[in-house]
This record gives structure tokens, C-alpha cells and sequence, in this order.
């Protein structure tokens, strides 16, 4: 009886490249053009977002993910850019996740 390793760590393979699935956590603008007083501008904070998705690519300036692609080609969708400075915290998403 053969025995295969699951693999610990979810992911895609699309034309021989794995693709892993991440959190992400991250930092995002928060805005507002109509009139406020002190205490409500000083009450504004940036918005903890978190996000679901295959990274791409990942280097020192950005992170750049997608969450859709096509079955059958090398084509990505649902595609994201995030500053490094933006990120709080990326961990894999596990395979039984």
C-alpha cells in the first residue's frame, strides 16, 4: 500500500507554479468628506482589514495577490497590490482550513 504525504500548507498549481493561500492582514485608509468636529476627526482610525487569497508574488515593496484564474491558462482575477507598509501580519492558510 503507497502512502502519500499530505501537503501541509493549501495551495494551486497553474502550469508546473504553486500558488499559496495566505491571511492577510492589513491597514487601510479610512476617509470622509462631509463636516466633522474635533472629537469625531480625532476619533477616526484606519481600518483593520483582512484578506483571503493566493499570493503571486511577494518582494520587498509589495504583495500581490489573486483569489480567481482560469482553469485552463495562465489568466488571474480578483488581483490585489498591498504596500509592504500596509501589512500587519501574512500566514499560510493550512490545508484542512
Amino acid at each position: 500500500m503507497v502512502k502519500f504525504k499530505k501537503a501541509k500548507y493549501k495551495f494551486i498549481k497553474i502550469k508546473k507554479k504553486k500558488y499559496y493561500f495566505y491571511t492577510i492582514e492589513w491597514m487601510d485608509i479610512v476617509g470622509d468628506a462631509g463636516h466633522a468636529t474635533s472629537e469625531e476627526f480625532n476619533n477616526m482610525i484606519p481600518a483593520a482589514m483582512t484578506t483571503h487569497a493566493y499570493v503571486y508574488s511577494n518582494d520587498r515593496k509589495a504583495v500581490r495577490t489573486f483569489s480567481s484564474y482560469d482553469n485552463n491558462d495562465e489568466v488571474f482575477s480578483d488581483r490585489n497590490v498591498f504596500p509592504k507598509g500596509c501589512i500587519k501580519k501574512m500566514r499560510r492558510t493550512d490545508a484542512d482550513s
